[in-house]
């Protein structure tokens, strides 16, 4: 029954992602695709956006090292990175288990609790959801003139645009909805049957608590910021990739990396179908006509997936050079 459970945890995702790219997709002349890649995209852009990526996940995993020193635990900034990109990659294949990967890479090579290090995971997943939640309410507002400038111009109204959505629409952004609900309810077995082990529960509890004590709380906040900012550019610079997507501003960018950043708690391999279902939908709300919302979306996140596979290769080549529980080396401060 565990067998069949596990195989299941592993298989809905990736059904659940197909289905949406499969419904996205009908139908589309992927023959274009080519042209579109080799004579109107301007790689110039995407390659610019590419140190935005990496540099995102390095600060992620600084920002790690930092909460991990109050519960007494040193890891090496090389290590705490490469454990970041392979957990990245490795989330690509069963989606959210690089959380417990990169867990696992730190007890492999630095001997750190895994409970604690699982702790201060929840603690960075806690802060980035207020980071997240404080980017959307700032967005909303910024951009809440803008949406009734657009309806205004345009006479478009609420009734409208639900108008443009098919029955298969709804049914799609409700599969997403529950698929959301079904992720938290198995984050929440999933610690409760840690939560069973006391020695766990209480390492898991130091981890969280180990903000308050992080030693240089500025450059904390520091990271987080940059992790953030970074997503963004990564993201945001696409957008000059394409002619279409060039002139539609800042506050477009901002609202569709935040719909975007918001669909990716479903668990699919990097966000794939609800992301694209969420970004082409904001991107024609602001005039992008559909099959060229769907090029972006294809184009970008499959670029930025194979950066994700890259960098996730390059750790795992790195960590086999990487001696295991050296704890007299010098950290870098």
């Amino acid at each position: 029954m565990k067998r069949v459970q596990q195989i299941f945890n592993i298989l809905l995702p990736l059904l659940l992602g197909g289905a949406i790219l499969y419904w996205m997709y009908r139908g589309f002349d992927f023959q274009s695709i080519r042209h579109v890649l080799l004579e109107e995209m301007n790689w110039t852009w995407m390659l610019l956006s590419f140190p935005f990526g990496i540099l995102a996940q390095a600060f992620r995993g600084w920002r790690w090292r930092q909460t991990l020193e109050p519960v007494g635990e040193k890891v090496r900034s090389n290590v705490a990175v490469n454990s970041i990109f392979l957990s990245y990659a490795v989330s690509l294949v069963i989606p959210r288990v690089g959380e417990f990967a990169r867990c696992g890479v730190l007890k492999r090579w630095e001997g750190t609790s895994f409970p604690k290090a699982l702790g201060t995971v929840v603690t960075e997943r806690a802060v980035d959801t207020l980071v997240v939640l404080l980017v959307t309410g700032s967005t909303l507002l910024f951009q809440m003139s803008i949406f009734g400038t657009f309806f205004e111009k345009t006479g478009t109204s609420v009734d409208s645009i639900l108008q443009r959505f098919s029955v298969m629409g709804y049914l799609v952004t409700a599969i997403c909805g529950i698929a959301a609900l079904i992720l938290l309810h198995l984050l929440l077995k999933r610690l409760y049957i840690y939560n069973k082990v006391k020695a766990t529960l209480s390492g898991i509890w130091e981890g969280v608590l180990s903000l308050r004590y992080v030693r240089n709380l500025p450059l904390f906040l520091f990271f987080t910021i940059g992790i953030w900012a970074s997503y963004f550019l990564h993201y945001y610079l696409t957008f000059f990739c394409f002619d279409f997507t060039s002139d539609l501003g800042l506050g477009c960018a901002l609202v569709s990396f935040v719909v975007g950043s918001i669909a990716v708690v479903v668990p699919t391999p990097n966000g794939a179908g609800p992301w694209h279902f969420a970004v082409k939908t904001m991107l024609i709300l602001y005039g992008v006509a559909d099959e060229q919302a769907l090029y972006f979306v294809l184009i970008v996140h499959t670029v930025q997936t194979f950066l994700v596979i890259f960098l996730g290769v390059y750790a795992w080549m790195r960590l086999m050079f990487i001696s295991r529980g050296c704890k007299d080396e010098v950290y870098m401060e």
